[in-house]
């Protein structure tokens, strides 16, 4: 890229809001339709542009596909379920941060609700199904059948703002990825299991899991990709303060 970079001009802005606005939570993916390394590649060099403080660039990504995928999703599928039938929790089985709250309060609580339950009536999945709502859940650590597994990691010196920072980078993943035609789903949900995957991945003991995102062409037929979560209007979370002159 041009040392130039205020001069350059995005001429197509629609492409750039369709790819944001098209992005959302893929849960169904093409398994047997793999995504080529160099669109990978691609995507991972466009991302680092990402701004970060004082350019610390906090990420590391580990990219796991054909049996390396396969062997984590496996031990870690077990794992989970022997937490839900053995009440055991495996060795491994601990977050090493605290994603969300410990308690829940209003708007966030009904925000919250409605995003589940909108899930899963989609699904068919009824109130008191633990069953459905276990094998719903169990699908994130396969990562929905997505070819590609991405796994996030940073040192652990790194305090609050680097996290800050990592979102900005997977943004950037995620809107690359729409770009190239692809879609994703980050999920907080492998730091319950952030033991098992660091081990698996060969990770440092300096490195911290941030968490994992599923990269793949998503499942167009599956009902679970019509789910369309909520979002707040501008005016519910904006103050404007002066005026323009």
């Amino acid at each position: 890229m041009s040392a130039l970079r205020s001069q350059a001009i995005v001429r197509d802005s629609a492409s750039v809001d369709s790819a944001m606005e098209s992005r959302f939570s893929c849960r169904a993916f093409l398994r047997d339709t793999p995504v080529p390394r160099r669109l990978i590649d691609e995507i991972l060099h466009v991302a680092r542009y990402a701004p970060s403080g004082t350019n610390t660039q906090p990420w590391k990504v580990y990219v796991l596909q054909g049996s390396h995928l396969a062997s984590l999703t496996g031990e870690v599928c077990e794992a989970f379920d022997s937490v839900r039938f053995n009440q055991a929790v495996p060795s491994g089985s601990h977050e090493e941060h605290d994603y969300y709250p410990r308690t829940w309060q209003s708007p966030y609580l009904e925000r919250r609700r409605e995003n589940g339950w909108g899930l899963y009536g989609v699904l068919g999945i009824t109130k008191g199904d633990k069953e459905a709502m276990h094998l719903q859940h169990r699908r994130n650590y396969q990562f929905f059948d997505a070819p590609v597994g991405l796994i996030f990691t940073m040192d652990r010196n790194l305090r609050r703002g680097s996290l800050i920072d990592y979102g900005m980078f997977m943004q950037n993943i995620m809107l690359a990825a729409r770009a190239r035609g692809l879609n994703t789903c980050p999920q907080a949900a492998w730091t319950e299991f952030s033991g098992i995957v660091l081990r698996h991945l060969g990770a440092t003991p300096a490195e911290t899991l941030v968490c994992g995102m599923a990269l793949g062409f998503a499942d167009e037929a599956a009902r679970v990709n019509t789910f369309q979560a909520r979002r707040e209007d501008p005016p519910s979370f904006t103050c404007w303060l002066g005026e323009a002159e």
